[in-house]
């Protein structure tokens, strides 16, 4: 298992061919009190870099962008329940979206725990 980052504060776990995706602890920081998630629906295909979930907090609304094309295999209805997860548990039980990777060469671009540690220093 692998897990990667964006420069948009999203985090990837990769398993074979299968992306677990959700934001980063920096991220849930900066938006404070998570009020609300919406995330893509199963079966939806998402290019890199799309759109894919919202998160909105007391003090914004973020776009979660997909750091990877595939497609939608698997949501997270505990986050839509309880956007409070977001903000105690942002790596683990607050995970966002699972998708199916459609082409690992776009993985290449990301960065890994040290280079997003730098990013956010």
């Amino acid at each position: 298992m692998t897990t990667l980052y964006t420069s948009d504060h999203e985090w990837l776990r990769i398993e074979g061919d299968v992306a677990t995706i959700g934001i980063t602890d920096y991220a849930q920081t900066q938006l404070g009190d998570v009020v609300f998630v919406e995330l893509p629906k199963i079966g939806r295909t998402l290019a890199k870099a799309e759109a894919a979930a919202v998160v909105e907090s007391v003090k914004a609304a973020s776009d979660v962008y997909a750091p990877i094309s595939g497609e939608v295999i698997e949501v997270n209805d505990a986050v839509t329940a309880e956007p409070s997860l977001v903000n105690s548990d942002a790596a683990g039980k607050a995970w966002f979206f699972k998708i199916k990777i459609a082409n690992k060469s776009e993985l290449g671009g990301l960065m890994d725990e040290a280079a997003y540690a730098k990013h956010t220093a």
